[in-house]
């Protein structure tokens, strides 16, 4: 990939479990070995906020899913590896991983 992806990390209020995502998607797109630039924030700031992925909880990415052609459902705020996998799908779906 020859740009730096923008992603989001979305939760309700945009503090806790928006900033452990962070982490998490950090350390998944770094195993990918992609560069990216990941900002935690809440879904209201989001709507005006441009990205290539959305990643968060179902109740916010149903709410999100035109922001970015890449909208990610997770489960679990600290699975790494289930994350990687699911980014690895998406983005080579959308062309940006070989």
């Amino acid at each position: 990939m020859d740009r730096t992806l923008e992603v989001l990390t979305v939760c309700g209020v945009g503090m806790g479990s928006s900033l452990m995502l962070k982490i998490t998607a950090e350390d998944a797109l770094r195993a990918l070995g992609l560069p990216a630039r990941v900002e935690a924030t809440d879904v209201s700031s989001a709507r005006g906020m441009r990205a290539d992925v959305v990643i968060g909880q179902e109740l916010h990415t149903a709410e999100l899913g035109d922001l970015a052609p890449i909208v990610v459902t997770i489960t679990d705020f600290l699975d790494t590896d289930g994350l990687a996998s699911a980014l690895r799908e998406r983005l080579r779906a959308h062309g940006l991983l070989p």
